[in-house]
């Protein structure tokens, strides 16, 4: 069967694989119809994802449909059902799953990364992966792991209805996070460097927008807070600046979390860590409520779905698209590759 693969920095193939076999009792086998390109897939092609597999097959944002079950699958999930699932693995022993939290699980290995994913035509899954997904069509589904993402750090932010946040960075993720912290009756505030990205963050439950290159971050926020700067601050860019703003940014006594990876070391004045007595959250990945609660919201048809995709394109057309996107990374929100 047909799956994409790649090898190199900036090589993209299809290659031929071999069929999965019947599931085993306690597997299903999904036939894939869209699987999203993601930021990390972008990375791996570009050669500064030092956490993939060379070679890897990406993917791990799923819209797929049931083929099989194996006989040990409970009766909810049956062939024919369309699904998404949950593309982390935990081992059940680290700190992380001892204490619950298996999202973050100390040996964790997403599909598409630090083993193969989900860019080919049919794969065999546990079952415990795949979550079903209600009345979404599988286009939709691709894009629920990205955006459970955004929902996740907003759960480790602990929101609230009189909260402001700020979001920086209005990407995928960066939208599930304006799109929860609104459903919570935060008032929310969406940063970025793109104007067509602030306006989308907006329609998703943005109150304010800021627009980081051509304003003063700084006084915006002060006059959105009445001097006392946003209650949370989600960075979702991954960046030096970005990291900084947001400790420097967030009111005292305020609630940073962390999404995105710096690709570099952070220097911080720590004398706001002790000053403001901050609370500073990693959040990584997202656990199961969190794609229960996205596909809840995508369920209601109010998501502009169609302006979060920006290309949907066959696997033939990968390894031209990936060449794009790379020259135009602020323009992309996803892309999706079709496999009907």
């Amino acid at each position: 069967m047909k799956a994409i693969q790649i090898s190199h920095s900036q090589e993209l193939s299809i290659i031929d694989i071999d069929e999965p076999q019947q599931p085993a009792p306690d597997e299903v086998l999904l036939r894939l119809q869209y699987v999203g390109f993601c930021g990390s897939d972008i990375n791996t092609f570009m050669g500064r994802n030092a956490m993939a597999l060379n070679p890897v097959i990406p993917g791990h944002e799923v819209g797929a449909v049931i083929e099989a079950v194996g006989s040990q699958v409970p009766e909810g999930l049956k062939p024919g059902m369309v699904v998404t699932c949950n593309p982390y693995t935990n081992c059940g022993k680290c700190a992380s799953c001892r204490n619950g939290r298996v999202n973050a699980c100390q040996h964790n290995e997403t599909l598409g990364v630090q083993r193969n994913g989900a860019m080919r035509e049919r794969i065999l899954l546990p079952w415990e992966k795949v979550i079903p997904a209600g009345l979404l069509t599988p286009r939709t589904c691709a894009l629920v792991e990205p955006m459970s993402v955004g929902f996740h750090a907003v759960s480790r932010a602990q929101v609230t209805d009189i909260d402001v946040v700020l979001v920086i960075g209005c990407g995928m993720v960066g939208m599930g996070a304006i799109v929860r912290s609104a459903l919570r009756g935060a008032t929310v505030v969406a940063a970025d460097i793109d104007d067509d990205k602030l306006a989308l963050a907006r329609q998703m439950g943005a109150s304010y927008t800021i627009n980081t290159l051509s304003e003063d971050v700084h006084q915006r926020l002060l006059e959105m807070t009445s001097g006392f700067g946003p209650d949370v601050v989600i960075e979702a860019v991954g960046s030096v600046p970005t990291y900084q703003m947001a400790v420097n940014e967030v009111s005292f006594t305020g609630r940073v979390v962390c999404i995105g990876y710096a690709k570099s070391e952070v220097s911080f004045q720590t004398k706001f860590f002790v000053q403001k007595e901050l609370d500073i959250r990693g959040s990584r990945n997202a656990m199961p409520q969190d794609f229960r609660a996205v596909i809840h919201y995508l369920e209601r048809g109010t998501c502009p779905v169609d302006q979060l995709i920006t290309k949907v394109v066959k696997p033939e057309q990968a390894l031209q698209t990936m060449q794009w996107w790379s020259q135009n990374p602020g323009k992309v929100f996803r892309i999706l590759v079709d496999f009907n």
